[in-house]
């Protein structure tokens, strides 16, 4: 038994609009929100399902949008995938997740990789920036759009934030409840997050503070490097600052194996504000950096860039926000409280 594939001229006639106002509207682009909304419901009742390699070949795209991260794992970026695949679907476009690793060159590598037309554009967020992966950038053949660095003044469109501001205020924040001795666990130093969020904790903090370096920003690595932290302390610690949400696990996991307990004897924040800290016991208190938001703004000047890849680049700054939770306050220690400041 074979079925009739319903027709973009069906789904008009179901819909009462013109075939011109009804592949607007399946685009996303160019029709009302109530129009839009009649014409999916049309198609979605029909089982229509737009020939994607027929409009691909008709329009010179792939409607394929590359998202290349260091770690597909890690929550930070996975929160930044399903904000960018929001704002990209409506308008026809599949996200391609692809992983980079953690090196400047191999993200290079990828980005002339991806110049044979297997995509529209890139979205990346490198770890690690040097000017091969600059110049790659430059000289792609499609539009790119970095999450990290600041990139505006080498022509590149770039969604950056303020991690070390960040890191002040988790600092501030401890020493507002009395915390004096205060540690704190960074990830490699030639990473941008690395550098950024150790100028922010020296600036806030000073010198003379115990440091630790842990080889990447995992559970695990930042499990060692605490433990290397809290032993090398020449007093015992009473705070510990971590650069991210996964260090700051592998470090409440460290105290507790010195039974000690967290906030008691040793406070801990961390950084990104993701979810698996808001259900970590304690719950942790974290700086957001917008994962969100620097997801769908890097999604934004990316659509802007497939209609026009000329514009000049254009520069979004996401601003960093305190999140106080159980870690360091045992009364904000709710799965889903938390106080922001």
């Amino acid at each position: 038994m074979t079925s009739t594939r319903a027709t973009l001229l069906q789904v008009a006639e179901r819909a009462g609009v013109s075939l011109a106002s009804t592949s607007r509207a399946l685009h996303g682009t160019g029709a009302s929100p109530a129009m839009i909304e009649r014409v999916r419901a049309a198609a979605e009742e029909l089982g229509y399902s737009p020939d994607a390699i027929g409009r691909s070949l008709r329009m010179k795209k792939t409607f394929q949008i590359a998202f290349a991260v260091a770690d597909i794992g890690n929550p930070v970026y996975v929160e930044m995938m399903r904000a960018i695949h929001e704002v990209l679907a409506p308008h026809g476009y599949r996200v391609v997740v692809m992983t980079t690793g953690d090196t400047s060159t191999s993200t290079a590598d990828l980005v002339r990789s991806l110049n044979s037309g297997f995509v529209d554009g890139m979205v990346i967020s490198p770890l690690r920036t040097d000017d091969r992966l600059i110049e790659e950038i430059q000289q792609a053949a499609v539009p790119v759009v970095v999450i990290g660095r600041a990139l505006d003044a080498h022509g590149i469109s770039s969604v950056s934030t303020d991690s070390a501001g960040g890191i002040g205020q988790a600092v501030r924040h401890l020493q507002e409840l009395g915390r004096r001795r205060i540690g704190f666990l960074n990830g490699p130093l030639d990473t941008t997050p690395g550098q950024a969020r150790q100028r922010g904790f020296e600036a806030a903090a000073g010198t003379g503070h115990a440091t630790e370096i842990a080889k990447d920003f995992t559970v695990a690595a930042g499990l060692t490097a605490a433990r290397r932290l809290l032993a090398a302390a020449p007093e015992r610690l009473d705070a510990i600052v971590a650069a991210n949400d996964l260090l700051a696990i592998g470090a409440i996991h460290a105290i507790r194996e010195l039974g000690l307990s967290v906030p008691d004897d040793i406070a801990v924040t961390g950084m990104d504000d993701t979810e698996i800290g808001r259900v970590f016991h304690p719950t942790l208190t974290s700086v957001s950096l917008g994962s969100t938001e620097r997801g769908r703004a890097a999604a934004q000047l990316m659509l802007r860039l497939a209609d026009d890849a000329d514009q000049d680049a254009q520069q979004v700054t996401v601003g960093p926000e305190l999140i106080v939770r159980g870690s360091t306050v045992p009364a904000a220690g709710g799965l889903t409280e938390g106080g922001r400041r």
